[in-house]
């Protein structure tokens, strides 16, 4: 899935992350009612969030054909050096209760313009929510013939997946959402592996 993803011309990952906000749109008012539900905040904030989420889609659909590199002059004569951004290949995005579809929105819809796949866990005190979201997605790059793999969705109690995200080398990168404390724990865990952290 990571080379898949990461071979995918920007463009295309944006038309791909389009149709995932609009799979969002579609699916707004019964996401913000499982939120309202489960979660517990008011139906309008619920709609809101999902809000972020299409927003968030918007957005990065705007950078798929806006990231660029740098044309840097070179010392050698008939050269120049060209940059170009690379996928960091697989990241992690572990999400608190209180925000339980947009933080993903948030993480998602970036992570996967720039070509990474992504592994998320969702407070198992909103799991229904967590499925839910992952699913809208997932429809859409099963429609695209994406393989298997570019967002798993966990959930799971305890700390036992968590810790075990924090440790694994295969997540170049961290996000963490939730208390200080244990933002402090992970930005020590993940930094002990040379990890990136959000």
């Amino acid at each position: 899935a990571r080379r898949v993803l990461a071979q995918m011309p920007m463009p295309k990952r944006g038309e791909v992350l389009r149709e995932i906000g609009e799979s969002f749109r579609k699916h707004k008012d019964p996401l913000a009612r499982l939120i309202t539900l489960e979660m517990g905040k008011p139906l309008a904030e619920g709609l809101g969030e999902v809000q972020e989420v299409i927003d968030m889609c918007d957005y990065a659909v705007g950078l798929s054909r806006s990231i660029s590199g740098q044309v840097i002059p070179s010392e050698r004569k008939d050269h120049v050096i060209l940059e170009n951004w690379n996928p960091l290949g697989v990241v992690g995005v572990i999400t608190a209760f209180n925000f339980p579809s947009a933080v993903l929105g948030w993480n998602f819809a970036l992570s996967f313009i720039c070509g990474n796949c992504t592994v998320w866990k969702g407070s198992s005190t909103t799991a229904l929510v967590t499925l839910a979201t992952g699913r809208i997605i997932n429809q859409v790059l099963e429609r695209h013939q994406l393989p298997a793999g570019v967002l798993v969705t966990l959930v799971a109690p305890g700390r036992g997946v968590g810790e075990r995200m924090l440790n694994d080398k295969r997540l170049t990168l961290i996000s963490f959402t939730g208390s200080t404390n244990v933002g402090r724990t992970v930005s020590e865990v993940v930094h002990k592996r040379f990890g990136k952290t959000i």
